[in-house]
Parts: structure tokens; C-alpha cells; sequence
């Protein structure tokens, strides 16, 4: 077995291991500030600002003919 390669393969597949954990992470920090954010938003009881955020465009303008 050559060891040089062996090591280097080892030292390859760690570096990949943190890079997936350092992604995750990131990834979770956002899921959960997200989730900060839409329980304030809940939490708020303002049912407009729920709808307006889930659907911005809608309910901008209203077309009136007198």
C-alpha cells in the first residue's frame, strides 16, 4: 500500500467532511432565523401583513367605477 496516497486521500475526505458541516450549519442558522421571523410574524396576530407577505402582490390597488 502506498501510504503517501493513502494519507492524502484521508486528509481529502476530511476536508470535504468540514465543508458539508460548515454548509450545514450556514443552512441552519438561516432555517432558523426564518422561523424567528415568521413567529414574530404569527405572533404579531396581524392577519394583512401574513397574507401580504405570503402573497405581495396582491391587494396593492383596488379598480373603483363610479
Amino acid at each position: 500500500m502506498d501510504i503517501a496516497l493513502m494519507s492524502m486521500a484521508l486528509s481529502q475526505g476530511q476536508v470535504q467532511q468540514q465543508a458539508s458541516l460548515s454548509v450545514m450549519k450556514k443552512a441552519m442558522g438561516n432555517a432558523e432565523q426564518q422561523g424567528e421571523a415568521l413567529q414574530k410574524l404569527m405572533s404579531s396576530g396581524d392577519v394583512q401583513a401574513i397574507q401580504q407577505a405570503a402573497q405581495p402582490h396582491l391587494g396593492g390597488n383596488i379598480d373603483l367605477k363610479l
